[in-house]
């Protein structure tokens, strides 16, 4: 193992920069990685070694006469297979899509490559993104870097796996009901889900429009916060093919404003019991914020429950009424987990034209109410599920007592999807088995800098760094 692999994107590229290490160097690093640990994992569903090598060569050639170059200059990156890359795979995990390759980049890829990214190629998510573990027909299960017999998670589990597992430096997932978040969380590394509109999804299959533009996002996955803001930074922007965008600057709030920001934070929503490892996470990174010099608090907001039924009814009953006609009499070619997803958007009536509407003006009032409550805390420190990385399979867990079912143990993530409120997870502690628990930081809509800055503190005073490594360099 390379331990060029185990860099950080940023120290990758000032390297590069400094001529210390080359493009091709760090490129065959990674290819060589991915050779040995993927066929463990699945996390790469198509690598892209030749134009990978054929970029690297053309930006050593850059640095070495002196041309300009940007802030990702030569740093290797992998791209989930829901999002589109000239040439690549662009099938979302479904057999129904097998064979459909990107025609062109994505807005957010295209920017990726100006600042100067080299991608691997593109990685695994269950079918049409809707679960959270990554299998599917065309190209199987991944599993978790962590424990081989455990998932990964999903939708952005390929990606989770290939960036915690050093077969990439970074990578971009993403979220409609933690699809972001719950991989980070089970693989040990960071991500951010940001507000609808801030990062572009123009490009991601399936669209984000109508409801669904509420819920779902495209962000950074990385090993660290501090590439998370790098990418972030190149990321973001107003597109027109986004129906939320907004011209929203980069607004990197300075330290002196930072810590006057109060801190709320809760260890559970009074409804679903989380881990006591997941508990001890959450303390640990409330006491590195009270060290850091910030008020934190106790505090959960009121409504957490209609949010999370709410969610549902957007996500599981409309997205089934949209899925239902293109699966209809194509079962056999369908994911079980799919199967199983479009079973349980039936267990509730499909929508009207008024319980839409209804859903939709509650979800408003609702998220008025809870942005009011956050004026006293801007920022809430939370759990990203109750539950760390699960084995293959399993559908419940026992947690102090009580059964804890599939659906339910993500739902600290999906409130934050109906809300579109921006959350990082930074890995904070760990389980008896070893499996990493990472924590939940949540802000205002639209304030992604004040979430990295203090999900940056939160790694600095409480964060487990380095510990994607045992798994696979055991």
């Amino acid at each position: 193992m390379s331990e060029l692999n185990f860099l950080s994107a940023t120290a990758m590229a000032e390297q590069i920069r400094l001529r210390q290490i080359s493009p091709v160097e760090l490129v065959d690093a990674h290819l060589a990685r991915i050779e040995r640990v993927n066929p463990k994992l699945n996390a790469f569903v198509h690598v892209a070694a030749e134009s990978a090598r054929a970029e690297a060569w053309a930006a050593e050639q850059a640095v070495s006469t002196g041309d300009s170059v940007g802030p990702l200059h030569g740093v290797p990156i992998s791209i989930k297979s829901s999002i589109e890359v000239t040439g690549m795979p662009f099938e979302a995990g479904s057999k129904l899509r097998a064979g459909v390759h990107g025609k062109e980049d994505a807005v957010l890829v295209s920017r990726l490559r100006k600042a100067g990214a080299i991608v691997l190629g593109v990685t695994n998510t269950p079918e049409l993104l809707m679960a959270w573990e990554s299998d599917n027909l065309l190209y199987g299960r991944t599993n978790n870097p962590w424990d081989l017999s455990r998932t990964a998670g999903g939708s952005s589990g390929g990606e989770a796996a290939a960036i915690a597992a050093g077969c990439s430096a970074a990578g971009v997932g993403s979220d409609g009901g933690g699809s972001i978040r719950e991989p980070a969380h089970f693989c040990g590394i960071c991500g951010l889900k940001p507000t609808p509109g801030r990062i572009p999804t123009t490009g991601h299959y399936p669209v984000s429009a109508g409801p669904f533009a509420l819920l779902g996002v495209v962000g950074p996955m990385a090993r660290n916060v501090g590439d998370l803001k790098l990418l972030f930074e190149v990321m973001q922007g107003p597109d027109d093919g986004d129906a939320q965008f907004a011209p929203v600057p980069l607004r990197w709030p300075g330290a002196e404003a930072l810590r006057k920001i109060r801190v709320g934070y809760f260890e559970d929503d009074g409804r679903t019991p989380v881990t006591p490892e997941t508990r001890v996470a959450v303390r640990t990174a409330a006491e590195g914020l009270r060290r850091a010099g910030f008020t934190v608090e106790p505090f959960r907001p009121q409504g957490l429950e209609s949010a999370r039924k709410l969610w549902w009814q957007f996500f599981g009953v409309a997205g089934g009424m949209m899925l239902g006609p293109m699966l209809a009499g194509r079962e056999s070619n369908t994911s079980p987990i799919l199967l199983q997803f479009m079973e349980r958007g039936k267990q509730e009536p499909s929508h009207t034209g008024e319980t839409l509407l209804n859903a939709w003006v509650q979800r408003d009032l609702l998220r008025t109410e809870i942005l009011k409550e956050m004026r006293e805390y801007p920022i809430l420190l939370c759990p990203v599920a109750a539950i760390p990385a699960f084995k293959h399979g399993e559908r419940s867990w026992q947690v102090e007592g009580k059964t804890v079912e599939y659906l339910d143990a993500w739902s600290y993530c999906e409130w934050f999807n109906l809300l579109g409120n921006p959350a990082a997870v930074v890995p904070a502690g760990k389980s008896p088995e070893g499996l990493p628990i990472g924590v939940q930081i949540v802000g205002r809509p639209w304030e992604e800098e004040m979430v990295l800055s203090i999900a940056e503190v939160v790694e600095k005073e409480a964060g487990e760094v380095g510990a994607y490594l045992k798994p696979l360099s055991s």
